[in-house]
């Protein structure tokens, strides 16, 4: 069975995601901006950082992109990269194109969707990282997760 989305593990790509170590809502929103470029500030994107029992990353995934002021996220994608992928932990990441930090109500609630689900499977959600072209918003730093 062939899926619409494909996950990006290190061995697919060349690159050597592992070497990479999240330690702080820093280290996770300076690795999710790589997945952003002059787009940032015109729609809306969501993608999930996949991790092991280390925290290092092993892969990540580009869940959806939506229009200038949301996207559409599904649980259920979230969760099957997440159990596809044997990780211990996901990091949660998408763009403001507003450049507002401030999650809203839907982001809160889709975080704590996407928590209690994944629960079931022992994976945890490390953060959810909200990123603008100059900043940053960690769930984590301000006791949402």
């Amino acid at each position: 069975m062939k899926t619409a989305i494909k996950y990006i593990i290190s061995k697919e790509k060349g690159e050597n995601l592992e070497s990479i170590i999240v330690k702080s809502s820093q280290d996770a929103a300076t690795f999710c901006r790589q997945f952003y470029h002059d787009d940032i500030g015109i729609y809306e994107s969501f993608f999930i950082a996949l991790l092991n029992r280390a925290n290092k990353i092993t892969g990540y995934v580009k869940i959806s992109q939506g229009g200038i002021v949301g996207t559409v996220v599904d649980p259920i994608l979230v969760a099957k990269y997440a159990i596809d992928s044997l990780c211990k932990s996901i990091i949660l990441c998408h763009n403001h194109p507003s450049g507002t930090l401030a999650p809203s109500q839907p982001d809160k609630d889709i975080t704590n969707k996407i928590k209690a689900g994944l629960k079931l499977f022992d994976v945890n959600v490390l953060d959810h990282i909200i990123l603008t072209e100059d900043d940053f918003y960690s769930f984590l730093d301000n006791d949402l997760i």
